[in-house]
C-alpha cells in the first residue's frame, strides 16, 4: 500500500472538509428543491471553475480520439451513475445519515478490487475494511426504521456507492495517458450533459428560480464540490491503491453526521461516537506506515 506524500495529505484533508460539511448542505438545497435540477445547474456552474484551474496550471484539453471510449465508460462508473442515484437518495431518506450509505463504497471498492481484479489485500487492509463496515452500520442504526420503508432509495444508495467503487477501480487502471485534471474537466462536462437530460424528462414541470438556501447550496456545490473536491479525488483515487484512497476519505460520512447535528438538529447517539472510533481504525490501517515494511508494499 503506498505511503501518502505530503502534497496528498494536505488534498485529503481539503477534500474531507468540503465533501463533508456537503451533505447537510445538499440536504438543505434539495429540500424544496428539485434534486436532478440541483445537481445539474451546480454541475455547469462549476464547469468553468474547474476549466479556469485547467487555463492557470497550462494543462490541456484535448483528448484523443482514441481514449474517448474509455473516459465515456470512467464517467459512467465515477459520476454519472453515482450523481443521478445519491441526490434522490439524499432527497427522499430520512435524516443526514441515509446519505451515509454512499459510503459503504470502501467495502465495495475491496470485493470489486478481489473479485474482478485479483487485487490482494493485506490483513491490515481487511482489518479497516471490516471497521469501516461495522462504523458505517453505527452510522445508520438510527436511521434503520425509516429506511425500511423507503427500500427503493437504499438500493440507488448502495448501487451508487458499487458503481463509485468500480469506477474507482477503474481509473486506477486507466490507459489513458492524460493529467488528471483534464480527465475529471471532461468527465464533469459529460455529468452535467447526463444531468441536464435526466432533469429535462423527469422534472421539467417542477422546474423554478431557486430560493437563497437553493442557490447557496448550488453555489457551494459548484465551487467546492465540482470545482475542487471531484477533481482533489480522482488524483487520489489515481495515485494511490484503491483501498488506500477509499479509506483515507472515511472520516467525510462521520463529518456529514455531526455536521448534521449541528445544522439540520440530528441527534448525535453514542453509536456515532464508536462509529468515529472505528473510522480512525479504518484511515490509520492506509495512512500509518508499516514497520520495517517498504511503502510499495505496507
Amino acid at each position: 500500500m503506498s505511503s501518502f506524500t505530503p502534497r496528498q495529505f494536505v488534498v485529503l484533508a481539503l477534500l474531507t472538509l468540503a465533501w463533508g460539511l456537503n451533505w447537510p448542505v445538499m440536504k438543505l438545497g434539495v429540500a424544496d428543491y428539485p434534486p436532478l435540477t440541483f445537481r445539474a445547474i451546480s454541475i455547469w456552474l462549476g464547469l468553468p471553475v474547474l476549466g479556469l484551474a485547467l487555463v492557470l496550471m497550462k494543462v490541456p484539453f484535448r483528448v484523443p480520439r482514441s481514449a474517448w471510449p474509455e473516459l465515456l465508460w470512467l464517467g459512467a462508473t465515477n459520476m454519472f451513475v453515482w450523481h443521478a442515484c445519491i441526490i434522490l437518495a439524499v432527497k427522499a431518506l430520512s435524516g443526514g445519515r441515509a446519505a451515509i450509505l454512499g459510503y459503504t463504497m470502501p467495502v465495495f471498492s475491496a470485493v470489486i478490487g478481489a473479485l474482478l481484479f485479483s487485487a490482494s489485500l493485506t490483513r491490515r487492509a481487511w482489518a479497516g475494511v471490516g471497521a469501516c463496515a461495522v462504523g458505517v452500520g453505527l452510522l445508520l442504526w438510527h436511521e434503520l426504521t425509516g429506511l425500511s420503508g423507503r427500500p427503493g432509495y437504499v438500493a440507488l444508495a448502495l448501487g451508487a456507492a458499487a458503481t463509485w467503487a468500480l469506477g474507482t477501480q477503474l481509473l486506477r487502471r486507466t490507459r489513458i495517458g492524460l493529467p488528471t485534471l483534464t480527465i475529471s474537466f471532461w468527465m464533469t462536462a459529460l455529468t452535467a450533459v447526463v444531468m441536464t437530460v435526466l432533469a429535462t424528462l423527469f422534472e421539467r414541470d417542477q422546474w423554478q428560480w431557486p430560493g437563497a438556501t437553493a442557490w447557496g447550496s448550488i453555489l457551494y456545490n459548484a465551487v467546492l464540490i465540482f470545482g475542487f473536491a471531484h477533481a482533489a479525488w480522482f488524483y487520489l483515487a489515481r495515485g494511490l491503491p484503491p483501498v488506500a484512497s477509499t479509506l483515507s476519505v472515511m472520516f467525510i460520512p462521520v463529518l456529514g453526521v455531526f455536521s448534521g447535528a449541528v445544522w439540520l438538529g440530528e441527534t448525535v447517539h453514542w453509536q456515532d461516537g464508536v462509529a468515529v472510533a472505528l473510522m480512525m481504525v479504518a484511515i490509520a490501517s492506509v495512512l500509518w506506515p508499516a514497520r520495517g515494511v517498504p511503502a510499495a508494499d505496507a
